[in-house]
């Protein structure tokens, strides 16, 4: 099973997500209707980014990594990349 690591960007408030699953329509469904404390004050959210994983721990580790201050410099620029590609 492969799992995939991702990441949202609100389109109502300058706001991101990470997180990992293993069925990226479903969560993404569930995360703009509301099924996720966080994420349902910020909707809805669009997916800017997605790695794949061949297991939860690899996929767990990339996400946690993602949260921590440097993880958040990284995110910054797949943000940044992904805006200019949409504008550009």
């Amino acid at each position: 099973m492969k799992y995939i690591v991702y990441i949202l960007r609100s389109l109502s408030a300058k706001k991101s997500y990470v997180g990992v699953t293993d069925n990226i329509k479903r969560r993404i469904k569930e995360h703009n209707s509301g099924k996720n404390f966080y994420t349902k004050r910020h909707r809805p959210w669009e997916i800017i980014h997605t790695e794949e994983y061949p297991n939860f721990k690899e996929a767990r580790d990339r996400e946690k990594y993602l949260k921590t201050t440097s993880g958040r410099r990284v995110m910054k620029k797949i943000m940044k990349e992904a805006v200019t590609r949409y504008v550009h």
